[in-house]
């Protein structure tokens, strides 16, 4: 890879920030938020788009953000009031610069309609001052060269050869009369690192009109203390010119937050012509002396600090703001760094390995017959620590918020209820929680169904929800929460709920099910994902060709979760997913039945026991239920469920888990043993093997062997749910 083409993946990875903090910028002026920084977050994330976007010459997406960082300003200036359309026009213009960054990032064709349709939007808001037609808002971005093999060597300029001669501007106004401006300009040291030239910035400036500039010394130190890091230099201005205070700021504007800028308007009206601009004098250098002779010269008080800047007459745009985010971040920001993914998933790897590598060794003692020698034990204990803290911070590494996941979802919900004409908003909760990143990766296209389903199928129209007593506006709430191991997002909406006589009449008519078939509440919901099945009446764009929940089902079970329905007629639907946190290492305790050895997620067993015959009570001929303070559990042989072997006559000789799902639904699984509890490394089946009933995934033990996990949540589902399932040995009555 080329250092433009890494240059130009580093400003694309920076691009997904920045409309991460675009998206969450704008939900929260479209929630009422009154704070200016939101503003002028928002602003600034769209100017460092732009910024960017021009250094590689991406000119439809730089005039596309100029446009809109121009209306973003007048927002800032409180020209244009912060209303619920021009809210929505920003909304609509964040979800095209999302799809231009995307289409220059992988080169592919830009929907030029819709690009026009929001600058349309964009530059209707903005004013027209009185008098003058509404200015050109085209921006030309200064391009840079990356095609050099080798770096430009650096040669200073003289400043007795600096050439300030003013050059035309394009599109500058004739004012009234010139305005004498006094400026004081003063870099920080943020600005040369980013690669920002001063020399650069006075051109511009002498462009506007005749200027004076004199070079400040006054804070330079002298040569032997001099750090070439620092910004020693600065520059005291004055300006004659016919251009607004506006134009004098954007001149500095992209080193805005890198700099000191104090202007102030030396007086009004017609300015008195100004002397001709004196020739600059660079100073006169002198050697360092020497280390004796300094101290022999150096005063016996420590020399007075220069006196401080005076008070800043006027600040350029988003000075103020970026003021406000370094005070927000202070001195205890959090440092972060962009890492490879390759990277993390090698290292993710050597932590599964070092957990296999832990039990093989583990194994080996064991048999070797020195598990209970107390320095080997307590070697083997402080590696067991030390290997799940590694696999710990791993994870930590790969876990990634939801938050993003979750802002892409607010643009679903706005195309959708803007393509059905209905009033819907989303709501979310819970946008913090972590989960393993392939996790949040493969989870937008399900959830994007799920969503698309809700507003198109779940939220009524607006008449209807009238006659019902409900608001006109829906409410689709997005939540993310971890349970018993693992991370449940639920999608609820307040719409009509299934309507489970047409669902079921549907799934007849089209022969999904028996035409005699009678099924359960639970059962007719899951209708809604099988192949073909759609209620929608008319084909479009959102609904109507069967195909949509069958896939989400399908998805969803490829990462090891399940999707639970819920739903109430006239009170709405709660479609909950249940996936796993990682992917990688779960804890879980491994069981022996008949010659197998399996593996159950420790997170789903409560308790376990050796049942008495008091603990058993039976439900027929060989049928028992367990009873735990009280409650009957549904048994589950896990043996006979599984093939293994044939049921067995009594549970007396075996041992009881008592597992529970999520949702509350709870049995006792039948096991001949438990050997131990540990962490396995998961290896998924589905991809070689399909899908198995009642086996999650697999992992490798330390003897080399290979151990299946159970997926104790459709086990339980299964027994707890109507007519039961498989060899269980009792159902509740």
């Amino acid at each position: 890879m080329s250092e433009l083409d890494e240059l130009r993946g580093g400003f694309f990875e920076e691009c997904e920030d920045l409309l991460t903090v675009l998206a969450e910028g704008l939900q929260q002026l479209s929630d009422g938020d009154d704070d200016r920084e939101t503003v002028n977050a928002v602003f600034r994330a769209v100017h460092s788009i732009k910024g960017g976007a021009g250094a590689f010459g991406l000119d439809v997406l730089v005039n596309f953000a100029h446009k809109f960082e121009t209306s973003l300003n007048e927002l800032r200036d409180a020209r244009i009031p912060k209303s619920e359309h021009v809210i929505g026009v920003f909304l609509r213009a964040s979800d095209v610069l999302a799809d231009l960054v995307a289409a220059m990032r992988d080169e592919t064709a830009t929907d030029d309609a819709a690009i026009e349709a929001s600058l349309e939007e964009i530059v209707a808001l903005i004013p027209v001052k009185p008098g003058a037609e509404k200015a050109d808002e085209s921006y030309a971005p200064m391009s840079l060269d990356f095609g050099a093999d080798e770096p430009p060597a650096f040669e200073p300029a003289s400043l007795e050869t600096l050439d300030f001669a003013p050059e035309p501007v394009a599109g500058v106004e004739a004012a009234a009369g010139p305005t004498v401006w006094l400026l004081t300009f003063r870099p920080a040291p943020g600005l040369y690192a980013r690669g920002n030239e001063p020399l650069l910035l006075l051109r511009a400036l002498a462009a506007l009109g005749p200027c004076e500039i004199e070079l400040d010394t006054d804070s330079l130190p002298a040569l032997g203390d001099l750090n070439p890091e620092d910004a020693g230099l600065a520059w005291r201005i004055r300006l004659e010119t016919e251009a607004k205070e506006e134009e004098i700021f954007e001149i500095f504007e992209f080193v805005a937050d890198d700099c000191a800028l104090e202007a102030a308007p030396a007086g009004s009206g017609p300015a008195e012509t100004p002397a001709e601009a004196p020739a600059f004098e660079a100073p006169a250098f002198e050697p360092a002396p020497e280390p004796a002779a300094a101290a022999e010269s150096a005063p016996a008080e420590p020399a007075p600090a220069p006196a401080p800047a005076p008070a800043k007459a006027a600040a350029p745009k988003g000075e103020e703001s970026g003021k406000a985010a370094e005070g927000k971040s202070g001195d205890g920001a959090k440092a972060s760094i962009r890492v490879d993914t390759d990277r993390i998933e090698r290292l993710v790897n050597l932590a599964g390995e070092l957990v296999i590598t832990h039990a093989m060794l583990t194994q080996r003692i064991a048999e070797a017959g020195l598990a209970r020698h107390a320095a080997i034990a307590e070697g083997l204990d402080e590696f067991r620590m030390l290997t799940r803290d590694v696999q710990e911070s791993v994870m930590a590494i790969r876990a990634q918020p939801v938050r993003p996941l979750f802002q892409r979802m607010t643009r679903i919900v706005r195309e959708a209820a803007h393509a059905t004409g209905k009033s819907v908003k989303l709501v979310t909760e819970g946008e913090g929680t972590e989960v393993d990143k392939t996790i949040v990766e493969r989870l937008a296209d399900p959830l994007t169904h799920m969503i698309r389903n809700a507003v198109d199928h779940g939220i009524e129209s607006a008449e209807k929800r009238a006659d019902a007593g409900k608001p006109a506006e829906g409410t689709i709430r997005l939540s993310a929460a971890q349970r018993s191991g693992r991370i449940v997002i639920e999608i609820a909406d307040d719409g009509a709920g299934i309507n489970r006589p047409r669902v079921l009449s549907i799934a007849k008519e089209k022969k999904l099910i028996p035409a005699d078939a009678e099924l359960s509440d639970s059962e007719i919901d899951n209708l809604l994902f099988m192949p073909g099945f759609s209620t929608a009446k008319e084909v479009s764009a959102l609904s109507g060709r069967g195909v949509g929940m069958d896939v989400v089902k399908r998805a969803i079970q490829a990462l090891g979760g399940r999707t639970i329905i819920s739903s109430k007629p006239g009170a709405g639907s709660v479609f909950s997913i249940s996936l796993p946190l990682t992917l990688a290492v779960l804890d879980g305790v491994v069981v022996r039945v008949s010659d197998q050895t399996l593996v159950a997620p420790l997170a789903a067993i409560v308790e376990t026991c050796r049942p008495t015959k008091a603990d058993l009570k039976r439900m027929g001929p060989r049928d028992h239920v367990l009873l735990v303070r009280g409650e009957p559990l549904p048994i589950v042989d896990i043996g006979a469920e599984l093939g293994f072997r044939q049921p067995v006559e009594s549970p007396l000789e075996s041992v009881l888990m008592v597992a529970e799902t999520e949702g509350g639904a709870r049995c006792a699984l039948l096991v001949d043993d438990i050997f131990d509890q540990r962490q396995v490394v998961i290896k998924g089946l589905e991809e070689g093997f399909g899908r198995t009933r009642g086996v999650a995934a697999a992992t490798i033990l330390g003897d080399g062997r290979i151990a299946l996990i159970l997926d104790v949540d459709a086990l339980v589902r299964e027994a707890t749910g109507p007519g039961g399932a498989g060899h269980v040995m009792a159902l509740t009555g």
